[in-house]
């Protein structure tokens, strides 16, 4: 997944689903607005309940005699309770370099310094951003430690890097605080103070970082794990998810879903944002999305898209996607009944740790023949 990011994509406790997230925030890594968030255009596009390949007819409700999804997963869908727990920060794609945004780094206008960092000069961008940094320049006390944070075109030195990020966060850089927020919270780099990176943090956040947003608001739920911390979060996680980001359309469903946070139970409004997150490639929104189509909670039972999405979310990895794709094959729910690829896909869950004693029970009851082409299959996918 994602700080998928920020993988990721995201609330191990807060996420009834996701996998458990480490409580130690990582060495920041580059997290470029590929989505253009400094345009402040909030995604609007409305998801539909389709499929995630545009070729895949939409599904109508389901015809009499059409399988039980209870099938699929056992009992009906119970909420689970939130618990509190800061997982990784939000992260994005390492950008192109046509990608990156000189305003994410403070900068007010194009220079010579960040042009040649756009165009993969790295070392050129070093230098010319050097000069301006050694005089106190805020944009290019950012960049020279964005370059230094990652090794590019220079030898990686984070600790060289936290200094700059510290010098320009001090001027009010956004994405300087954000990321030195991050430092200071890791503790490796820089001395660990959990206290300034919270102020950076929801300073970064009030500045429309859109990371930050999403960071500061686990803060929050760290700092008061009740319902008042995710009240008091669901203002970030709002302003982040409008900006587009995956993790927090995320964490603004599980709020909806669960009427926690000050937010109504809604459904319907919990899963357009599993959908947002999931056309995102939000391995666990997927997963989710899946099942609510299956189950026809917060929109129509859509079998033929919930297995869609369940596939994309199994092939790009998620175990608890696998395993219950497997089910899907088994069942012929949203597809056609396929035993071979049943057992496939349950061994390629089973290899990666996953045990349900359900499935094991099922591919005992393969005969030989039908196991050894599981097993064929299974070593063929992904």
């Amino acid at each position: 997944m994602r700080l998928r990011v920020l993988p990721l994509v995201v609330l191990a406790g807060l996420f009834a689903q996701a996998a458990t997230a480490a409580q130690t925030v990582p060495l920041p890594q580059p997290r470029p607005d590929a989505g253009s968030p400094d345009a402040g255009t909030p995604n609007t596009v409305t998801p539909n309940a389709g499929t995630p390949n545009a070729g895949t007819p939409d599904a109508a409700a389901p015809e009499a005699g059409a399988p039980d999804a209870s099938r699929f997963g056992g009992a009906p869908h119970i909420d689970k309770p939130i618990q509190n727990t800061l997982p990784q920060p939000a992260t994005m794609t390492p950008p192109s370099a046509d990608a990156v945004n000189p305003d994410r780094f403070g900068a007010k206008q194009p220079d010579a310094a960040y042009g040649a960092f756009q165009r993969g000069l790295y070392k050129t961008a070093y230098n010319l951003a050097m000069d301006r940094a050694k005089n106190g320049d805020p944009a290019a006390e950012t960049l020279v430690a964005e370059i230094l944070s990652r090794g590019l075109g220079v030898p990686l030195n984070p600790a060289e890097a936290s200094k700059w990020y510290a010098l320009a966060a001090e001027q009010g850089v956004p994405e300087a605080q954000f990321q030195y927020a991050l430092m200071l919270l890791d503790g490796r780099y820089a001395k660990k103070d959990e206290k300034g990176a919270f102020a950076l943090m929801q300073a970064s956040a009030e500045a429309g970082n859109r990371l930050a947003q999403f960071n500061f608001a686990q803060l929050l739920v760290q700092q008061d794990p009740g319902d008042g911390g995710l009240v008091k979060a669901a203002v970030y996680y709002e302003r982040a998810a409008a900006t587009g980001l995956a993790d927090a359309q995320y964490a603004m469903a599980q709020l909806y879903a669960n009427g926690a946070g000050g937010k109504p139970h809604d459904d319907a409004q919990a899963r357009l944002l599993l959908a947002q997150a999931a056309r995102q490639n939000y391995d666990t929104a997927q997963v989710d999305l899946a099942a609510w189509m299956i189950e026809g909670r917060g929109g129509p039972r859509d079998l033929k898209s919930g297995f869609a999405w369940m596939k994309r979310a199994a092939q790009g990895g998620n175990v608890a996607a696998q395993n219950r794709l497997a089910k899907l094959y088994m069942g012929g729910i949203g597809t056609d009944p396929d035993l071979i690829l049943a057992g496939a896909w349950y061994i390629v869950a089973r290899r990666a740790g996953l045990i349900d004693p359900q499935m094991d029970d099922f591919l005992q009851g393969l005969d030989d023949d039908q196991t050894k082409q599981a097993l064929q299959k299974a070593n063929r996918l992904p």
